[in-house]
């Protein structure tokens, strides 16, 4: 014991004298025109950004049992934990240093090496370390969406190994193919303002590989929502989280910048009606969590289009993304014989796709670049490369999930058992109720 205790502090000793030594680049290839305008922006929506995920916590959690709240919670902060510590280490790098052969970057920035407060890469307004932090803030969220799927099933320290390897075998390389010069950039005509592949399918499909390789839940623990008043202080601040999401990943103070602060209110507004008129025909009444639902799917349409449309396609987006994320979230929980817990694949997964999709449709030419125009104004390439892209993030996200989690369920038990479940985490693995029963 003591022996491995000694090696587990030398270990550690290593890797904090790595970090230390680990020098800034010189500047000689970079530029430092900033503007202050800019990162003053780009750090508030790095900040909006980062209340998303604890505000996600509690908009799942209020969803489920109060049994589980506490579990909720945990989860949560061990992903963002794991999430931060990951793209550090390696994660920033692998999206955003160098590239090999489409597929992944390398190490060239492994522990933040050469990644600077004041150092900005030519053609950009805002520092390295910025810019770093800001994609890391989409981290943390990405993985916090995916737990909302398979949540009351899994157990804390698998979910840990899970995330951790999920978010180099498969966060990282998204972020490369999107953002980063990778595959679909070098591929395809491709637009992603602000992570409808990268974030919303990504988690989506990853949850729902999880919630199919886990199983069904006890119908004895499919209980209604224990707190509304919860869901709703979370929704409100996933919602305000959202402007800077959207807002900030045009990386400027300027017009898209507001453009997309706009028709991230317009979009979800739209959104909320006609999932409430959809859910009125559909079973005669309209209830709190379907406008929240609602609007959160118009959130997640208008994601990957924010910079590229204005707010009348805005306006349509929002009105079909209500309806396909109603109807889609009645067929995954009647028809697809999978137990997704929160309705992640229907909100953000098909939401997700209908934005794709609809960016490539929508596309207007005073936002994109020569040939990144929608199908609607003549051109093919974008609305080609959207499906593209969509169906090979819907591919690789849900083998590489189910394999990995496969990995882990050989090591270690991965499932809470029948007992375990009824009784719930918050008691089970945590010994931390919420509440006072």
């Amino acid at each position: 014991m003591r022996a491995t205790v000694k090696y587990g502090l030398t270990m550690a000793t290593a890797l904090l004298a790595m970090v230390i030594m680990i020098p800034y680049s010189s500047a000689d290839d970079l530029v430092t025109t900033d503007d202050s305008g800019n990162i003053a922006w780009v750090l508030i929506c790095s900040a909006l950004v980062f209340i998303m995920t604890p505000g996600v916590a509690l908009f799942y959690g209020g969803m489920l049992r109060r049994q589980s709240m506490t579990s909720v919670l945990a989860q949560t902060g061990l992903i963002m934990g794991i999430m931060a510590t990951s793209w550090i280490l390696v994660g920033y790098s692998l999206a955003f240093s160098g590239d090999l052969s489409g597929i992944v970057g390398n190490l060239d920035k492994f522990l933040l090496n050469g990644v600077s407060y004041d150092t900005i890469a030519e053609g950009s307004t805002i520092p390295d370390m910025e810019f770093m932090v800001f994609q890391m803030m989409f981290a943390l969220i990405t993985a916090g969406i995916v737990l909302g799927a398979c949540i009351e099933r899994i157990r804390f320290n698998a979910i840990a190994i899970f995330m951790a390897l999920w978010s180099v075998l498969v966060y990282a390389p998204m972020a490369h193919w999107v953002w980063g010069g990778g595959f679909f950039d070098q591929t395809f005509t491709v637009l992603d303002f602000a992570g409808g592949t990268v974030v919303h399918i990504c988690a989506a499909t990853t949850g729902l590989a999880l919630a199919a390789f886990v199983g069904r839940r006890s119908e004895r623990t499919m209980k209604r929502a224990h707190s509304m008043p919860m869901v709703f202080i979370g929704f409100t601040l996933l919602w305000f989280g959202w402007l800077g999401f959207n807002g900030g990943s045009g990386l400027a103070a300027d017009g898209v910048a507001v453009n997309a602060f706009v028709v991230t209110v317009i979009a979800p507004a739209a959104a909320m009606l006609s999932w409430a008129l959809a859910q009125y025909i559909h079973v005669g009444r309209v209830n709190s969590l379907g406008l929240m639902s609602g609007a959160l799917a118009g959130l997640v349409t208008i994601t990957p289009a924010a910079g590229y449309v204005g707010p009348g396609y805005a306006l349509l987006m929002g009105l079909v993304g209500g309806v396909v994320c109603y109807f889609g979230v009645i067929f995954m929980r009647n028809k697809s014989g999978i137990d997704d817990a929160l309705d992640v694949f229907g909100v953000h997964g098909i939401g997700a796709i209908w934005g794709a999709i609809a960016t490539g449709i929508f596309a207007m030419p005073e936002f994109v670049s020569e040939g990144y125009e929608g199908l609607i104004y003549g051109s093919t390439d974008l609305f080609l490369g959207q499906l593209a892209a969509v169906a090979i993030t819907l591919v690789f996200c849900f083998v590489m999930s189910y394999a990995i989690i496969w990995v882990v369920s050989k090591f270690m038990r991965v499932r809470l058992d029948e007992d375990e479940e009824i009784i719930g985490a918050d008691i089970v693995e945590h010994g931390e109720p919420s509440y006072n029963m």
